[in-house]
């Protein structure tokens, strides 16, 4: 189509030319048509009738050649008009096609884009993929239920480890208020307020100090 299109362009541009200078003959034949006349009336002032009559004769040739002139000009302004009117369609109908090869250039680039994904979709393990997200999010909650279990029982260790604590004051005072009261038997041991003679080296406990240890065994039972 674009060389149809140079080739009309060139005829019209031929044409133009043509038609151009049809139009200079043409004007040039009434200008003569045009001067023969103003002759042949200075003549006939002048009183030369046959000088008059030649130039009318030849102002009646250029007359004839112009008429013939306007008529070929007539004629070639419809062909160039026609000519124009073709080739203005011709380059309308190609700037449509250009645009319509682009569009369908660009859906079939689109097309060929959806068919890629499209693949690209089809080849993907739908199934695989959703199983592997659903293990991973149950190894996910595995971890965060042992970490919480470790947490509890972190806590709760630490809870019976003070428990032990406790558990094992009391049973240690309870122990030695046995062995207290075992050895006050074997001694001899005065009833509290009366204090036994004791020699030098004599195993019987301060008082000071069974004291304090009264004191320390109070607290540990309303612990």
């Amino acid at each position: 189509m674009n060389d149809d299109l140079i080739k009309m362009r060139q005829a019209t541009a031929q044409v133009l030319a043509s038609q151009k200078r049809l139009e200079n003959k043409y004007k040039a034949a009434e200008q003569a048509d045009a001067d023969w006349y103003r002759r042949a009336q200075l003549a006939l002032q002048k009183g030369e009738e046959d000088l008059a009559r030649e130039a009318l004769k030849r102002r009646k040739s250029y007359a004839e050649n112009a008429s013939s002139l306007k008529a070929q000009l007539d004629q070639q302004k419809s062909v160039v008009e026609n000519l124009v009117s073709n080739t203005r369609l011709l380059e309308s109908k190609i700037a449509e096609a250009k645009q319509k090869k682009d569009t369908l250039k660009a859906r079939a680039q689109s097309a060929k884009t959806a068919t890629k994904v499209s693949e690209m979709l089809g080849n993907v393990n739908t199934s695989g993929a959703l199983s592997a997200f659903e293990k991973m999010e149950e190894k996910v909650m595995t971890m965060e239920s042992q970490a919480e279990a470790l947490g509890q029982l972190g806590a709760d260790d630490l809870e019976g480890k003070f428990a032990m604590l406790e558990t094992t004051s009391v049973d240690d005072d309870l122990a030695q208020m046995r062995k207290e009261l075992s050895g006050r038997s074997l001694k001899g041991e005065l009833p509290p307020g009366r204090a036994a003679a004791s020699k030098s080296g004599s195993p019987f406990r301060d008082t000071e100090i069974e004291k304090e240890l009264n004191e320390l065994r109070k607290k540990a039972k309303e612990y």
